[in-house]
């Protein structure tokens, strides 16, 4: 007589797999993310690389988007098309993350064909008033100055424009 070994649901090893996976996915978000800004918005003003003035203090009517990033990353070689193309339709300003000299940015911004606005950070102060652990980052500040959704690491486009919805509905 042959014992047969007792087989074990393909679902259900699927399910606890994935299970799995989720969970390190969503844990390991939660622990890059412990570092950054919550509440009040910190400080963010100055001089755009492109010429004029910014400052997050100033009255607003809608969400902005606050993406941190850096010219030497290549996620955020990855993002930056996305957030161009983002910053066509809702307020959004970037801060370039030690990433050389205004000359150096505004020379990669149009090798790049990129025109969002930019406001370097040349020795990582602002980023680091703001708790940014790495590049790329995302904050949507609400037009009370409150930081309503926070994330490190590649965000779509789409999850950018579902969070500038949500935190414009939250208001």
């Amino acid at each position: 007589m042959t014992h047969k070994p007792k087989k074990t649901p393909r679902r259900g090893q699927w399910l606890i797999h994935l299970g799995v996976i989720v969970v390190v996915i969503v844990g390991l978000q939660w622990w890059r993310a412990l570092p950054l800004a919550t509440g009040t918005a910190p400080p963010l003003a100055g001089d755009l690389v492109a010429g004029g003035h910014f400052d997050l203090g100033a009255p607003r009517e809608r969400p902005i988007l606050v993406y941190f990033w850096a010219s030497w990353c290549p996620v955020c070689r990855m993002s930056n098309g996305e957030i161009d193309a983002l910053a066509a339709e809702h307020p959004v300003i970037t801060v370039a993350m030690q990433s050389g000299s205004e000359a150096d940015l505004r020379a990669y911004l149009s090798r790049e064909d990129l025109s969002f606005p930019v406001l370097s950070d040349p020795d990582g102060a602002v980023s680091h008033r703001w708790g940014v652990p790495a590049v790329p980052t995302s904050f949507v500040v609400d037009p009370d100055g409150s930081i309503r959704f926070s994330s490190v690491g590649y965000t779509t486009g789409a999850g950018l424009r579902a969070r500038l919805w949500a935190a414009r509905a939250l208001d």
